[in-house]
């Protein structure tokens, strides 16, 4: 199940269970008519209550990374799952925007507030 709220300056998205190619069909959908609207967004996924993901849901997520690699500033990724982290390597790899990812949604939201640095990394 897929949860998304459009927040003063993110998009926060949270899966709860198993992460669905239908869900992520709903998270594009409201991503670009955002960006459609406010250009290059910033999104918070919070994974911390995903159990796993479907291939097919994993497949569309790096065809939706390659097409819309200016498309983001900032990619914050709330997860403990190492797999989770090798993932978030891959797309930071297709996209061009700071990806980082947090324990915690709080810590996320509060490196939103910080201007954008060349430099960032994972953690």
């Amino acid at each position: 199940m897929i949860s998304i709220s459009h927040e003063a300056n993110y998009i926060h998205v949270v899966i709860f269970g198993q992460f669905t190619l239908q869900d992520y069909k709903e998270f594009e959908d409201n991503v670009v008519y955002d960006i459609s609207f406010h250009g290059p967004t910033r999104l918070l996924f919070d994974l911390s209550e995903m159990t796993g993901y479907t291939l097919d849901m994993a497949w569309e997520e790096l065809s939706f990374a390659k097409k819309h690699t200016q498309d983001f500033e900032k990619i914050a990724v709330v997860s403990d799952d190492q797999w989770v982290v090798w993932s978030v390597w891959i797309s930071r790899a297709i996209a061009d925007a700071n990806v980082m990812v947090f324990d915690a949604v709080a810590d996320a939201v509060d490196w939103f507030s910080e201007p954008a640095q060349a430099s960032e990394i994972i953690e």
